[in-house]
């Protein structure tokens, strides 16, 4: 596991998650309008968060996992990962009552800015077309759309249509991760506006 350090942004800190954070944790997946995009199933009760916690944020698998703060009290509101496998993923969630606000946005420049210094070449996000503003974020982070996949979901067995961007740090900005494109036998490119 890297080791996560602590970051901070004009109003937020982005920290390892600990131990203790499983209800804040609790507090953010049981939400369905917050987790109707995320990859796993909200958790049922306080220990199903807590085995979350062990199993997803505190155990990175070679990535990144930030639980996001706000400077104001010292509770995960949210989080940004990047995954440590080759597709160097980056993903989010926040508290609904704080979307909006240009949160996410902020966290994820600094985590951006972390990868750059890490010698990390690129990141790659994927959004579900029904997802929108989650596009608008990777817009905002300066990722390029690539290419869109259909994929029949897991663990929520739901056919998805994922959009994939990508932000190439180490200046070659020709590379395109294709794996989702290789894997996936329906995937095309779309016309994004804007």
């Amino acid at each position: 596991m890297n080791a996560i350090p602590i970051l901070k942004t004009r109003r937020l800190n982005l920290r390892p998650f600990s131990p203790d954070d499983g209800e804040a944790l609790f507090d953010l997946l049981k939400d369905e309008e917050v987790n109707r995009f995320l990859p796993l199933f909200p958790p049922k009760n306080l220990a199903e968060a807590e085995k979350l916690l062990r199993e997803r944020y505190l155990k990175s698998g070679g990535g990144y996992a930030f639980a996001i703060c706000l400077k104001s009290q010292n509770l995960p509101v949210g989080y940004v990962t990047v995954s440590g496998d080759e597709s160097r993923d980056l993903g989010y969630a926040l508290r609904k009552e704080l979307w909006h606000r240009g949160i996410v946005t902020e966290a994820c420049q600094e985590v951006i800015k972390l990868m750059k210094e890490s010698a990390i070449p690129y990141l790659t996000a994927t959004h579900d077309v029904h997802n929108p503003k989650s596009g608008e974020v990777m817009k905002r982070l300066g990722m390029v759309y690539r290419y869109s996949y259909e994929e029949q979901w897991q663990p929520k067995d739901i056919p998805v249509t994922f959009r994939m961007y990508q932000l190439n740090l180490d200046g070659q900005n020709d590379r395109v991760f294709l794996q989702y494109w290789e894997r996936h036998p329906v995937h095309f490119v779309e016309e994004i506006v804007g």
